[in-house]
């Protein structure tokens, strides 16, 4: 009987994607990812059909994949949503996707913290979110405050 069921953390999170080196050098540039190169994936044929990236601060790993009929099938979902530190962090990361010529919503009050959204080139909505001051056990929610 297995006893252990503790999950250690998000390992990676899987991203369908249309053009794989195009879509490497978006996250490269706008979430400031890492390529990991040795974790690259081949098929039988040496064709490349995914790559793992780091997100920077350590947040779990991003396998960017080749499946385009996938990637359209997920435009305008939101299936991940990246914490920042606070609303200074967030005013960074705004200035960032503004510098980058990166389509943003405004930023908003949501449920419990500031967010902001923005789509990669597949049109998958990424959402960045200020950590709640003192951690997420001082959080008072109300379920009609904020966005969804």
């Amino acid at each position: 009987m297995t006893t252990n069921l503790t999950l250690t953390r998000v390992h990676h999170v899987l991203v369908p994607v249309t053009d794989i080196e195009a879509s490497v050098r978006w996250y490269e540039t706008v979430l400031r990812a890492s390529r990991i190169e040795r974790f690259d994936h081949h098929d039988e044929s040496g064709a490349l059909f995914a790559v793992i990236l780091q997100l920077p601060g350590g947040g779990p790993m991003l396998q960017l994949r080749l499946d385009p009929s996938m990637a359209t099938e997920v435009a305008g979902y939101s299936p991940v949503t990246y914490g920042v530190a606070d609303r200074t962090a967030l005013d960074g990361w705004v200035a960032h996707l503004d510098d980058n010529r990166v389509a943003r919503s405004p930023i908003r009050t949501a449920r419990i913290g500031a967010a902001v959204d923005f789509a990669s080139p597949e049109g998958l909505v990424i959402r960045l979110y200020t950590d709640p001051v003192g951690g997420i056990d001082g959080v008072s929610f109300s379920e009609g405050s904020g966005d969804r």
